[in-house]
């Protein structure tokens, strides 16, 4: 097939706008659960239990159609399966802010977790279709910053809706978000589709469920203990279901997914980095939340704000990243900004009992830094390794990763953090408080709060030394991996395939 040199689209930073607004609204709605927590315990008097898979319900549903989703999305049209995504998002959104129990919550937030893998593989894929390659860089910071903004802004506006509304308001706030990036895809948003192949009916069943096993086990191995029948059992039907995927696809003359993507080093290097940042950030930060909130006693808004220095610090770092890029390469600055991150968690790490925000937020602004100064370099070297034509299934395998990554962050690294915190407990306290530090403080003695408290402090120490040394890991892969990875001309090629085409 002939390659026709791509023409960036004349709207094509509207439409990034576009883009961005729709990748906001889905970061928003995780991190913005965060400060939801106490809330729907209380009022919907949920268990812990409950609200743990009000969590994960999206996280499961979401990290298992990706890949589905994306390729349906390039064979279909990238903008329609946005469209549907939005329509999905939007009325789970709706119909969560109503629930009556916890059942019809999780329930709720499945559905989001449809909508959201129909969404994302669209913002990135997108992108790449209307930018050329000189853009992309820029392009693709822009999407990063949006996405680090979006993790610090969901604790600052959930935290502004509980002190005014009810805790249905954090859903609620979707609604008018997504009907106008619903208007934005209809009005400004060019369809483009990859090449029509038949569809992998058996590619998607084995892809879903591989995934969504592996999720499981992830979300299982904290409650149920790692080495647990419940998570065993998952990952055993992940690893069969996945290693029949791989079989099929290689087989299958019109692959769901090409497996030659993944032995591209760039894409397959810079996916791995992508998926380890997110384990380092979704663990650490959501131990910050609790610790704002039940060691120094903020309320949600202060909660919410406190996460800023980190949006800050990433807008800056993103737009200096892009910059860079082109200069000292990718593999270089995505080493030289997790490095840079890796010492802020550093920093993080040695918070100790009544030091108080100022150490922390010198923490959260050096990391914030750090990862958007990588992440763009990731980002658009992932996507540059992807023919234009894949961009759907490819962007879905990042999102795949990212989703991964953070699930296993939240899992693991909240394992640290209950270990950690039972260990620097001292003995003889009743069992409740080893439990968790909510339940220390509910017991209602002063100095057994206290002592609580300052075990908190330490584990959240130990998981910010967990994040760096992931975040350091990262690095060092860079630097040995991706440090000579340049944009093939073969992929640049590949890349200006297919221009895109307006509806």
């Amino acid at each position: 097939m002939p390659s026709d040199p791509v023409t960036p689209h004349p709207r094509r930073w509207q439409i990034l706008g576009v883009l961005c607004l729709s990748l906001f609204v889905v970061v928003v709605d995780n991190t913005i659960l965060n400060v939801a927590i106490p809330s729907l315990l209380e009022d919907l008097d949920a268990t812990t239990s409950d609200v743990q898979w009000v969590i994960d319900a999206y996280s499961l549903v979401f990290a298992g159609l990706l890949l589905t989703a994306g390729s349906l999305g390039d064979r279909y049209g990238r903008r329609r399966a946005m469209l549907i995504g939005f329509a999905l998002f939007g009325a789970g959104s709706l119909l969560a802010a109503f629930a009556a129990n916890p059942g019809q919550l999780v329930a709720m937030r499945a559905l989001m977790g449809v909508g959201g893998a129909f969404l994302m593989p669209g913002t990135l894929s997108i992108m790449a279709q209307v930018f050329g390659p000189d853009e992309r860089a820029k392009a693709f910071s822009i999407w990063g910053a949006t996405s680090m903004v979006a993790i610090a802004a969901g604790p600052t506006l959930g935290g502004f809706l509980l002190e005014h509304f009810w805790w249905g308001s954090v859903f609620l706030v979707n609604v008018p978000i997504t009907v106008v990036a619903v208007v934005g895809l209809l009005v400004l948003v060019p369809e483009t589709r990859g090449p029509r192949r038949r569809p992998d009916v058996l590619g998607a069943v084995l892809s879903t469920l591989g995934m969504s096993a592996l999720v499981w086990s992830i979300i299982s191995g904290p409650e149920h203990g790692w080495t647990g029948a419940r998570t065993l059992g998952g990952l055993a039907v992940s690893v069969a279901a996945l290693a029949a995927f791989v079989l099929w696809q290689h087989r299958n003359p019109e692959p769901m997914l090409d497996l030659a993507l993944l032995r591209r080093r760039a894409f397959s290097g810079a996916a791995l980095v992508i998926a380890l940042v997110g384990f380092a950030l979704s663990g650490s930060l959501f131990a910050l939340t609790q610790m704002f909130q039940l060691v120094l006693g903020y309320g949600p808004l202060k909660a919410g704000l406190a996460m800023l220095p980190v949006a800050v610090a990433a807008g800056i770092g993103n737009g200096l990243g892009a910059a860079l890029e082109a200069r000292a390469g990718g593999g270089r600055i995505i080493a030289a900004g997790f490095t840079i991150a890796a010492a802020g968690f550093g920093v993080l790490g040695l918070v100790g009992p009544g030091d108080g925000f100022g150490l922390i937020g010198i923490g959260l602004a050096v990391l914030g830094f750090g990862a958007g100064l990588g992440a763009p370099a990731a980002y658009s070297m992932l996507m540059a390794a992807v023919p234009r034509e894949e961009a759907g299934v490819g962007s879905a395998v990042n999102d795949a990763g990212q989703e991964l990554g953070s699930a296993l962050g939240v899992a693991v690294v909240g394992s640290i953090i209950s270990g950690a915190y039972a260990r620097a407990l001292p003995d003889g306290l009743p069992a409740a408080a080893r439990h968790s530090l909510g339940e220390a403080l509910a017991l209602g003695d002063p100095g057994l709060a206290r002592e609580a408290r300052d075990a908190f402090v330490h584990a959240q120490s130990v998981s910010a030394f967990t994040a760096g040394g992931t975040m350091l890991a990262a690095a060092v892969f860079a630097v040995l991996i991706l440090r000579d990875t340049r944009r093939p001309a073969a992929a640049d090629a590949g890349a200006e395939r297919e221009p895109a085409r307006n509806a």
